[in-house]
């Protein structure tokens, strides 16, 4: 191991700040290297959280309809992708939908409002909503995502039983101009603020591959270390159809594993999530993201099909990892033994085909 990863190394496990130049070594690291960082990280992970996977669970409680004009989401007024627009669902909807996270080992459940700002009413209702839930299922953490908040919502919120409050940064503030016109970095810190003055817990996270620059991505995992958030979600950009940024893909799956051991060598203590378009993006490179982050979520995410809960649990437990706050017996109470490899048989006959040894095959 070179120096500079062993001093990285170094710094993170002692929960050092790193300088902006090493921050920026690993993600301007190159592909031959990669394997390294992702093992450097690996180790720091496995340091602060063990083997463990928290899975949460997106709901997605207003959809569409929405003033911003944020470039990149499907649910902005800029936005023509055909995606369901809906109010405020009922109280029992949302129940039923944190239920079916439950059953899949979710222990956070994310309760997602599109709009810049929640109406009175609908901070009524989600608080009425969540009450409910902490009551019912008292282990069950909640984070909301509502928008801007005005003075005294994070205190009602707070009341009524929530957890966390998500309000991503998305990307740097030099580049947000690039990506939302109708609000402002600093309207997005004034939130994280006000969040924070209610007694509620930090989730602020970014989305990648929105042609921000390596430098852009430092100044993002540095500004949330400085800000002291709870959980830092990572996205990879999802180029919807029909979207201002349609046909936009940037990122490699050597690429996205740089940005994760970015943020996890930063943030060493910090719950890292893996979350939007790691299908798309990691791809057969997964795994290698959960040895760096300790999160994911589990089902589909806001307007779009995520991968099946099956396969997260079979990557989970191939990893020899567990799912956080479930019994050690819960991934194999979840998940069949494997299946017996099936025969091939000829096409020609529907005979068994037997091959003696040193017999070549035929490629087709």
């Amino acid at each position: 191991m070179n120096n500079t990863l062993a001093n990285i190394e170094r710094k993170s496990l002692a929960n050092e700040p790193l300088t902006f130049d090493e921050a920026y070594r690993i993600v301007n690291s190159t592909d031959d290297e990669l394997m390294d960082w992702v093992a450097v990280a690996a180790r720091v992970r496995e340091t602060f959280f063990g083997k463990g996977v928290k899975l949460n669970f997106l709901v997605n409680i207003k959809s569409g309809l929405c003033p911003e004009d944020c470039a990149y989401c499907s649910q902005s007024k800029l936005s023509k992708a055909p995606i369901e627009k809906y109010p405020l669902m009922n109280q029992e909807t949302i129940i039923a939908h944190v239920e079916k996270g439950m059953s899949l080992g979710a222990t956070r459940a994310c309760l997602v409002a599109s709009g810049r700002s929640p109406t009175p009413h609908e901070v009524e209702e989600v608080g009425e909503a969540v009450e409910f839930l902490k009551k019912k299922y008292p282990q069950m953490e909640i984070c909301v995502c509502l928008g801007f908040l005005k003075e005294g919502e994070s205190q009602a919120l707070k009341t009524s039983g929530v957890d966390v409050y998500n309000h991503n940064i998305n990307t740097s503030e030099s580049f947000y101009e690039e990506i939302c016109e109708t609000h402002t970095y600093e309207d997005r810190l004034n939130t994280m603020q006000k969040a924070k003055e209610g007694g509620l817990s930090l989730c602020s996270g970014v989305l990648t591959g929105l042609g921000e620059s390596d430098r852009d991505l430092v100044m993002m995992a540095l500004t949330l270390r400085e800000k002291k958030v709870g959980s830092i979600p990572v996205n990879f950009l999802m180029a919807i159809e029909k979207t201002p940024m349609e046909g936009i893909h940037l990122l490699t799956p050597q690429k996205c594993l740089r940005i994760l051991a970015l943020f996890r060598l930063v943030n060493p203590t910090v719950e890292l999530r893996i979350a939007g378009g790691r299908e798309i993006h990691l791809r057969s490179l997964q795994p290698l993201g959960l040895m760096i982050a300790n999160s994911i979520f589990i089902g589909d995410y806001l307007t779009t099909v995520g991968q099946s809960a099956r396969k997260d649990l079979e990557m989970i437990r191939d990893l020899g990892y567990k799912v956080k706050g479930q019994s050690d017996d819960f991934l194999e109470r979840m998940l069949e033994r494997p299946k017996s490899p099936q025969i091939r048989h000829s096409r020609e006959s529907g005979d068994p085909v037997i091959r003696h040894s040193g017999e070549s095959r035929n490629p087709e």
